[in-house]
């Protein structure tokens, strides 16, 4: 008979587990931390506050499902853009190809200092040059065998620094983010200065961002039928989107039609998507990441004495910017934990 009362005080004692287990509003257990690869800080607080003012129910800033657009910058935001971008290491791999089938282009500078090997000489070409190998590498096949070469060039190609493939330089931290707006119901887009059949082939594997919420700097296509009567889209050397600066909302708006309620970047060349996003009504976040981890990525700006830099300019001007607008600036050596998934400790090999 002893045994009924201890036997009661025990299965009083479990109810509220036992509840838990079942779905039950007794005991709720406390919530995982959704961006584990942050430090505690400023940056950190700062997106966990706006998700949750923007998508609890009753609250005065409560955003609706179908307003919830958040843009992000790649090169230098998302993934490693130092020292040279991912898109331009392909052009210029693809040189000798080009130059195999077109041998004209062998008497062009700009193509005999990319055939040379000297990276000191390659540094040097001027704009003008790089956008003759950029059209060159990048326009006269169709949309199909692009893709598929740019496929096959990510499968093999390899960051010399850390010898793995480039979609492997992903910054975890803001692969978080992703993952976090999403599951609260945000729609990520990417928005690159980098061209964007170029990106929309792996944006899907690499980001979670499917091919049609990518905008990018964009080109024109011709319609018309390869030998056997299929329908092709060629690449022509005609930009349509200049998808850089000021292009960047002018991209938003014709691509996506929505104002971003938030919008991340890293360099003057999102000054204007954070300014865009910004002039809402309502809550907006805006974030810019500064690179000022050497040992773990690349430090450059010349924001706060950082060094300068011709990839990514991160300027002062911009700095003192994001200062009066409120715009909160992510540390990459302090806020982030970790820079990059294969790393568990916060380093990285150098």
């Amino acid at each position: 008979m002893r045994l009924l009362p201890a036997l009661r005080r025990l299965t009083i004692a479990a109810l509220p587990a036992f509840l838990a287990l079942l779905g039950g509003c007794h005991a709720t257990p406390p919530a995982s931390d959704p961006l584990p690869s942050w430090n505690d800080g400023a940056a950190k607080s700062s997106i966990v506050a706006f998700v949750e003012q923007t998508t609890r129910v009753g609250s005065p800033d409560f955003v609706p499902p179908e307003e919830r657009v958040a843009t992000f910058d790649q090169d230098g935001t998302l993934w490693v853009s130092h020292p040279m971008y991912a898109q331009l290491v392909f052009c210029l791999d693809r040189v000798p190809a080009v130059v195999a089938a077109r041998p004209e282009l062998r008497e062009r500078p700009a193509f005999r200092t990319v055939l040379s090997g000297d990276r000191a000489a390659v540094a040097r070409l001027s704009m003008a040059e790089l956008e003759e190998i950029l059209v060159a590498t990048l326009t006269g096949m169709t949309t199909d065998a692009f893709a598929a070469e740019a496929s096959a060039w990510l499968a093999t190609a390899r960051d010399p620094r850390w010898n793995r493939p480039f979609t492997d330089l992903t910054y975890e931290p803001m692969q978080e983010v992703l993952r976090y707006l999403r599951a609260n119901g945000y729609k990520t887009f990417i928005v690159t200065g980098g061209g964007q059949d170029f990106v929309r082939t792996y944006s899907e594997s690499v980001y979670g961002v499917p091919p049609e919420q990518v905008v990018g700097t964009a080109g024109a296509t011709a319609f018309g039928y390869d030998a056997n009567g299929t329908p092709t889209l060629t690449k022509e050397p005609k930009l349509l989107l200049n998808d850089d600066k000021a292009g960047k909302p002018e991209g938003i708006h014709l691509m996506i039609g929505r104002r971003p309620r938030a919008a991340f970047g890293n360099s003057d060349g999102d000054r204007e998507m954070l300014e865009y996003t910004t002039a809402g009504d309502g809550p907006r976040l805006a974030m810019l990441v500064l690179h000022d981890d050497a040992i773990r990525e690349y430090a450059y700006g010349p924001a706060t004495g950082l060094p300068d830099t011709k990839v990514g300019t991160f300027s002062q001007n911009l700095y003192d910017e994001a200062a009066r607008r409120g715009w909160i600036v992510i540390s990459m050596r302090r806020d982030w934990k970790r820079v990059f998934s294969f790393t568990t400790d916060g380093s990285a090999a150098q």
